[in-house]
């Protein structure tokens, strides 16, 4: 049977995960897709705690509600940051970290 020990487990490692490729890589879509793995780690710890908790025989949905609102900000955050990487790529064509944190035009 699976416990909520589980689901903890597989959500710290895929938020470890996500934190790895956040501090080792230096490209800025690999960077963005481990930042997005972090936050469904943290929506699949908050859908798990909702499941498991149980209020009168029932499992409380409550935060399962406030999942669908950090999915939704999360698609609205995919929109504004893949068109600032392209906006990035066409001024310095590069998606290198490097090349963009240097302020020279």
């Amino acid at each position: 049977m699976i416990t909520l020990s589980h689901y903890l487990i597989v959500s710290g490692l895929l938020f470890a995960l996500g934190l790895a490729g956040v501090v080792a890589r230096r490209n800025i879509i690999i960077i963005y897709m481990c930042l997005e793995m972090m936050l469904s780690a943290a929506n699949l710890t908050l859908v798990a705690f909702s499941r498991f908790h149980v209020l009168a025989g029932l499992p409380d949905y409550s935060a399962q509600a406030l999942v669908f609102f950090t999915i939704t900000v999360a698609a609205a955050e995919v929109a504004v940051g893949l068109a600032i990487i392209v906006a990035l790529y066409r001024s310095k064509q590069s998606v290198e970290v490097e090349s963009v944190t240097k302020l020279q035009g």
